[in-house]
């Protein structure tokens, strides 16, 4: 469990099914029981999502103000949990990503997190570990001078290697000299993860300001060569369309012909007014998504394009507007069609989920405003 989640939630039940999610998601909670809790653990630890049972009163408004006013915390996943009736625009103003409602449903609540958890995972590769060979000393509560190999480094972190198992209850103190630097990088840590082969992966606590900086000289010089080095990906062929999606479809049913859907993607009733353009054109067709999933959706229009077509489907609503990518499968005539999304990237898929998280955490799934 290498993503950590503080719940700041006074509330025992909605805390432990937060915490039971958060669990199926490998994902590490610690429930804070208040704000002065919440507060003080911030204070103390990194945090990669913080999740906020907001009640509108002077101790959440400061909570909010203290979390984006700490540096460490200015990346920080900040998830709301609000009463249903309550309008969750000027949270989305003051940084949070994504709302939850009260009473907190299971399913719900894991269509949100997951969404949370691919945003999470997005940062983390934002700066991404440099592979590295170099010796360091270990020490910890009943070990002075444990010798380890550190194997790769980031911003935030590190794996070692070492022939004993490191403690995961405690802080970790590490020194080490990076190739080509003739000063010790000394620091502390714990421990995120352990696997069989010996490896362990180390969340940085506290890093001095000097060791902070012959870290980010070296990972800036490294991971520029690691740029030049690398060779370009191959391109990925595009697969060909089944031809059986097409078939079997009575008129005026909505088999999407999706077969993402066929492999159980939750799929989620909606009535999503957008605009449809064939790839390519900028003349927009009005539409309405009236079902979406992760890999797809069905487009209600009373003349679909024909033809297996590339689409760009434009959804907007008050939180976001998104752009969507797809291809025109099963269509059927004065009805719609079904579209199976095409990604370039996981970018472009948290997008998506992002939409679901919204779709999911409304109070209703009634048409939401352009």
């Amino acid at each position: 469990m290498d993503l950590r989640v503080l719940v700041v939630c006074p509330d025992q039940d909605s805390a432990k099914l937060l915490g039971l999610v958060l669990g199926e998601m490998e994902m590490m909670a610690e429930h804070a029981p208040s704000i002065s809790r919440g507060l003080e653990r911030l204070n103390d630890e990194n945090f990669e999502a913080v999740i906020l049972d907001y009640r509108a009163d002077l101790d959440s408004e400061e909570f909010l103000s203290k979390l984006r006013q700490t540096r460490k915390s200015l990346n920080t996943l900040l998830i709301a949990i609000v009463d249903g009736e309550f309008s969750a625009r000027p949270l989305f103003g003051l940084g949070a990503n994504f709302v939850l409602y009260r009473p907190l449903s299971l399913e719900r609540t894991r269509l949100s997190l997951r969404a949370a958890r691919a945003l999470m995972r997005r940062e983390r590769r934002r700066t991404p570990r440099i592979p590295v060979n170099s010796s360091a000393s270990v020490a910890y509560p009943g070990t002075e001078d444990l010798q380890a190999t550190i194997v790769d480094l980031s911003d935030g972190g590190t794996s070692v290697r070492s022939g004993n198992t490191l403690p995961p209850a405690c802080k970790v103190y590490f020194q080490f000299a990076l190739p080509g630097q003739e000063q010790a990088v000394r620091l502390s840590g714990e421990v995120a993860w352990q696997d069989a082969s010996g490896r362990t992966g180390i969340r940085f606590v506290d890093v001095p300001q000097a060791s902070r900086r012959l870290m980010h000289a070296w990972l800036l010089q490294n991971s520029f060569r690691q740029r030049q080095d690398r060779p370009a990906p191959p391109s990925m062929p595009v697969q060909p369309i089944d031809p059986e999606t097409k078939t079997g479809v009575k008129r005026g049913t909505k088999d999407t012909g999706l077969g993402s859907n066929r492999r159980g993607e939750r799929r989620f009733p909606c009535k999503l007014g957008a605009e449809l353009y064939r790839l390519g054109s900028t003349v927009p067709n009005r539409c309405t998504l009236s079902d979406i999933s992760e890999g797809g959706c069905y487009v209600e229009m009373p003349s679909p394009l024909t033809g297996q077509n590339g689409v760009e489907i434009v959804v907007r609503t008050n939180e976001m507007k998104l752009k969507i990518r797809g291809q025109a499968l099963a269509v059927h005539p004065g009805f719609g069609m079904g579209v199976r999304f095409m990604f370039d990237d996981d970018a472009e898929r948290e997008e998506v989920l992002r939409l679901l998280a919204l779709l999911a955490t409304g109070p209703t799934l009634d048409e939401l405003p352009r």
